[in-house]
């Protein structure tokens, strides 16, 4: 953080340390929690992911001497990328096998994570359904049976499809806040960077 010797840099980096620390405590006080909303998910990935990928852009506008404007739009780039690139993480956990994600599949269905998947298929199934998902996110319903059950039923509800609809809007976005730059290989760089991350399979 103080390698670069630049102040302004500094206390990016600071604040962004500090946000993704409360980020963290936020997401393992909602961990186990069948009742965490869309909206509760989507500020603690704003909290962690979108805040480091916010702040590692914010920073190379910085370095660069750029204008407060464009300042503000990489910022923008930065955390809309790290929100898309967050939901595809989750819809990865219950679409991809071991060998492409590098872990293993439904960590986080074991671990009780109530990421954006497990959210649309709780609210859009029946009492049945749900109670199965309470079961599972407190810690009762963990085996490969359990996950081949949990993977069905969000399967059933459309939720990874619309869970990896969502990614793409916040990538558009991110590409959309650097539309203020001209035409450049950087930039179509960037824009690449942001369709590669929902269109990941690991």
């Amino acid at each position: 953080m103080t390698e670069d010797g630049s102040l302004r840099v500094l206390s990016i980096l600071s604040r962004a340390s500090a946000v993704i620390a409360e980020g963290e405590v936020s997401q393992l006080s909602a961990q186990r929690q069948i009742e965490t909303s869309e909206e509760r998910y989507l500020h603690i990935i704003g909290a962690k992911t979108a805040a480091l990928f916010a702040a590692a852009s914010q920073i190379s506008a910085v370095v660069a001497e750029c204008n407060e404007e464009q300042e503000r739009a990489l910022e923008d780039y930065g955390r809309n990328l790290g929100v898309a690139f967050q939901l595809v993480d989750d819809a990865i956990d219950y679409d991809s096998d071991a060998a492409e994600m590098g872990k293993d599949q439904g960590d986080d269905f074991r671990e009780g994570k109530m990421t954006l998947p497990v959210i649309l298929a709780n609210a859009r199934g029946d009492a049945e359904e749900r109670k199965f998902w309470k079961d599972a996110i407190i810690g009762h319903r963990t085996s490969d049976d359990d996950l081949a059950h949990a993977i069905s039923l969000i399967a059933k509800h459309n939720a990874l499809e619309d869970t990896r609809a969502r990614a793409r809007h916040f990538a558009q976005r991110a590409i959309d806040a650097i539309s203020i730059f001209p035409d450049s290989k950087a930039r179509r760089a960037m824009a690449e960077a942001a369709q590669f991350a929902v269109a990941r399979g690991y």
